[in-house]
Formats: structure tokens, C-alpha cells, sequence
């Protein structure tokens, strides 16, 4: 099974609507997907919680002594046919998260491209590079112009910090009004421009995971 954590320290980066969307575009890819909130907020639980019952992907959240117990959930898993894990961390410090960091095959610290976010994020780099994790960053929440001078500019501050995943992730309104409606954006308009991004970013994932495995 695959581990990835969405991490990062600084609030209102995207974790949750990022975790939401790969899970279902996993799940599309054929991949058997659990997606595990570690967030006290309980957003990705709730969104969990607003899905069709029967629908992919289970979605839990790991609360107090859970929380210390994530390694050991992971491999239980694994062992019930889950491929894929995706942990929605909160954004604050811990040792529950620095656990869900080691247990990671990879992290993806998402970040939108403004100066704040760009410093907000070195502290979680740090502690990746202090762990010996594999990390991507994910340039979230774009303007429309998503190749302009801004977004181009904070890509090339991410890249020299680490990898950067791809595509870009436009801020669109599909993205937020998918979580509302507990989907993920490929369901929720699975022809637009954002379902595409997620497609595609999960695509990057996959191929970087399979990378990593080799």
C-alpha cells in the first residue's frame, strides 16, 4: 500500500479539497483508496460522512488515541486490500503528524503561490528533509491565470526548495463546491477544467510513487 500525507503548518493551504479530489481520482485510476482525517476541524470526516454509502473511498478520522496508533492502522489496512492511504494532516506540529510524515511514502506540502505561504512552508520542509521523506510541493489555488508572472514566479521558489508536482491547481469554484456536495471534483463536474487537474495531478502522483518504489 501507498501512504501519502498532505502536510504543511500554514492553515488554508487546500490539504483537505486536495486529499478529497486524489482520493476519488485514485479511485477512478482502479486504485482501492482509504482516505484517513487526522485534522481535529473533522473536514475531510464530514465530507466523508455526506458521501453515498456505498461510494469509494472510505474516509475515517483518527482521533485521540488513534492519533498514536497510525503505523499500526496503516499496516491493518494494507492487509484488508487497501493500495492507496491518504492523510489529511492538520496544520500544526505534533507527534502524531511527524508519525504520519515517516509512515509516508510521500508528502505533498500545498501551497498557494503568495510570499506568505512560500516562508509558511520552510518549517514543514525542514522537518521532511530532518526525516529523510520524500516531498512535492503542490502549487495550489491559482489564479485563472495560472501561468502568469505570480504563479510562475512562486514555482520557481518551490523548485528550489524541492520537486514540484504537476499540474498547478487553478482556484476554481468546482473544487470547493464538490467538497460541499461531499464529492470529489471529478465527480462533481467531471468534464471541466478542475477534473482535469485532478486527473492529472493524481497521474503525477501515481508515476512518482511507482518511481519511488522501484
Amino acid at each position: 500500500m501507498h501512504t501519502i500525507a498532505l502536510v504543511g503548518q500554514k492553515g488554508g493551504s487546500g490539504k483537505t479539497t486536495l486529499a478529497a479530489s486524489l482520493a476519488v481520482a485514485a479511485v477512478a485510476a482502479g486504485e482501492t483508496v482509504v482516505a484517513l482525517d487526522l485534522d481535529p476541524q473533522g473536514s475531510l470526516a464530514a465530507w466523508g460522512n455526506d458521501r453515498t454509502e456505498d461510494l469509494a473511498p472510505a474516509v475515517d478520522a483518527l482521533t485521540g488515541d488513534k492519533l498514536n496508533q497510525i503505523a499500526e492502522i496503516l499496516k491493518k489496512l494494507a492487509a484488508n486490500g487497501f493500495t492507496v492511504a491518504i492523510l489529511d494532516c492538520p496544520g500544526v506540529a505534533s507527534t502524531a503528524i511527524t508519525t504520519a510524515m515517516r509512515c509516508a511514502d510521500l508528502c505533498l506540502v500545498p501551497s498557494r503561490p503568495t510570499k506568505i505561504d512560500l516562508r509558511a512552508s520552510i518549517p514543514t520542509v525542514q522537518s521532511l528533509v530532518s526525516l529523510k521523506r520524500n516531498f512535492a510541493f503542490v502549487l495550489n489555488q491559482c489564479p485563472t491565470t495560472a501561468r502568469g508572472s505570480r504563479a510562475n514566479e512562486a514555482a520557481a521558489g518551490l523548485k528550489m526548495l524541492g520537486a514540484l508536482a504537476e499540474p498547478p491547481i487553478t482556484l476554481r469554484a468546482d473544487y470547493q463546491d464538490a467538497l460541499a456536495a461531499g464529492q470529489g471534483v471529478t465527480e462533481y463536474a467531471p468534464q471541466g477544467k478542475a477534473a482535469e487537474e485532478a486527473k492529472a495531478l493524481w497521474a503525477w502522483v501515481s508515476r512518482t510513487l511507482k518511481g519511488l518504489s522501484q
